[in-house]
């Protein structure tokens, strides 16, 4: 992690306080980045500023792949279509845009909720195949729903 300001860096704890055998401790240089110790050794990089990088990426990471696979799954979905509608019926659109926000974010709270707690009682391997088969059923279903409706 980089200091934000110059009093930070002189205030630093540096690897190089260390106790004697006599018991008194080294004297101390500030981390600046002239110590040879710190540019022999790039390793000096704490394990915490690592593993904070690690999860901001995954943070990403995860809200983008979200982000994106819901956005490109609702354009044009009946929910849009429809939110198009009511907004072009009422001459209201910030209304319109709104109720429709609201009631997104209330039924994604819903399903993180839930998908959350089945994921503290299931393994994900259970969950995939239980997924799959839901999928799969919903499609015969719509399948049966199409081939009576031709009949």
């Amino acid at each position: 992690m980089i200091p934000s300001s110059p009093s930070s860096v002189d205030s630093l704890p540096t690897t190089e306080e260390t106790a004697t055998p006599g018991g008194a401790e080294n004297s101390s240089t500030p981390c600046d980045g002239n110590n040879p110790t710190e540019s022999e050794n790039p390793s000096l990089v704490t394990e915490d500023s690592q593993s904070i990088g690690q999860k901001q990426h995954g943070i990403w990471s995860i809200f983008s792949s979200t982000f994106i696979t819901i956005f490109l799954a609702e354009m044009g979905d009946k929910t849009q279509l429809s939110t198009l509608l009511i907004a072009a019926e009422s001459q209201s659109p910030w209304i319109v845009f709104a109720g429709a926000a609201i009631a997104l974010i209330a039924t994604s709270l819903l399903g993180v909720l839930v998908g959350y707690w089945l994921s503290n009682r299931l393994s994900p391997k259970t969950m995939e195949r239980s997924a799959g088969i839901l999928l799969l059923f919903i499609s015969v279903m719509l399948l049966w729903d199409v081939v009576l409706m031709g009949a």
